[in-house]
């Protein structure tokens, strides 16, 4: 039986949503997150990073076009280098990124540690040999072994202190992490609303609860896997954890039209 809040989310996407091409005339061009924001507001949801379940109870999701969609920008509890959770560090976030992180050209070669500094759960990093591995206690670790550093100028690049084994970069505690996820997809599930070619919402769907395990075993098989965008001269980490959009339409148990009133 589908329950009231779906509905109601069903009928708030009717009234407010369905067939309408987003109007972001008014944001910000640069900013990316204008349709979203946009759907927002339709929606009824206030603009927040509040980490909670965006709409009775149920996580909202919009079309993505870059083929994939985001779990949750959820940083790490433990880094290297100096923050909150690592205060005694001599390590500086800029000096952790240059180190480990990768120039790009098209930015002036603007330090970042993202795309292939990055490793996959299975796949070690090809720039500079990091790992990602899940322990007993399901934390979840980028771990750097300076002998498996590929790169050519390692001993220039890497100080002395950190020229050995088995450095952890940063890890998530699984206490850290399953209130994150639990808090936006543990009570009634997810929503996802669709445009079609034209750029007019046209489909909403929803799909199950997620528990914690159930998400971690989705990073065990390299489903969901961490997306970073960490770069010098921003203090955001941008720490997305993602999935590709047709695992997320695989998880699809109902959609709307037809309307079911």
């Amino acid at each position: 039986m589908v329950s009231s809040q779906e509905l109601e989310i069903v009928r708030r996407f009717l009234d407010n949503v369905y067939g309408k091409k987003p109007d972001t005339t008014q944001a910000n061009p640069r900013h990316d997150g204008a349709v979203g924001h946009w759907l927002e507001t339709q929606m009824g949801i206030c603009h927040n990073a509040n980490n909670e379940a965006d709409l009775l109870g149920f996580e909202m999701k919009n079309q993505t076009t870059s083929g994939k969609t985001t779990f949750g920008d959820w940083s790490a509890d433990y880094y290297v280098f100096k923050c909150r959770h690592n205060p005694n560090s001599t390590l500086t976030r800029n000096q952790f990124i240059e180190m480990f992180g990768k120039p790009n050209p098209e930015k002036g070669n603007r330090y970042s540690w993202s795309g292939s500094p990055i490793p996959k759960i299975d796949t070690p990093s090809p720039w500079n040999g990091s790992r990602m591995v899940i322990d007993e206690n399901d934390t979840i670790a980028i771990i750097y072994d300076y002998s498996n550093d590929p790169r050519s100028d390692k001993s220039a690049t890497i100080p002395q202190e950190y020229q050995r084994d088995n450095i952890i970069l940063a890890s998530w505690s699984r206490v850290w992490l399953e209130n994150k996820l639990t808090a936006k997809f543990s009570q009634n599930g997810w929503f996802k609303c669709f445009r079609n070619e034209n750029g007019i919402y046209d489909r909403i769907a929803f799909g199950n609860p997620f528990s914690f395990d159930d998400w971690l075993n989705l990073v065990r098989q390299g489903i969901v896997y961490f997306d970073s965008g960490m770069y010098v001269g921003n203090n955001r980490n941008y720490s997305q954890w993602r999935a590709d959009n047709d695992f997320w339409n695989s998880l699809i148990m109902r959609e709307y039209p037809p309307f079911p009133f």
